[in-house]
């Protein structure tokens, strides 16, 4: 007589820490672009934002350059981006 269940393991402790293992992290490799931006999410100040916002488009790059600014003032090596 068979069955198409397959059957217990012998060690089901072994079995269920195998199951519950944490799985490797893949390496995180660099962007492939060394100049390239960077997705993130952060908490401004709704008044800070208004104020990048007020001139109009771009605002994410004026607010990026004034960062960089911020960056370079407080020791940053700066890139040849600007």
């Amino acid at each position: 007589m068979t069955s198409d269940r397959p059957r217990r393991p012998k060690d089901p402790f072994a079995a269920a820490e195998a199951m519950f293992a944490k799985k490797r992290q893949p390496d995180i490799k660099p962007a492939a672009l060394p100049a390239a931006k960077e997705l993130v999410s952060i908490r401004i100040d709704s008044d800070v934002v208004e104020h990048f916002q007020a001139n109009g488009p771009g605002w994410q790059e004026r607010m990026n350059e004034a960062l960089r600014a911020a960056a370079i003032a407080d020791g940053m090596a700066p890139s040849g981006e600007a």
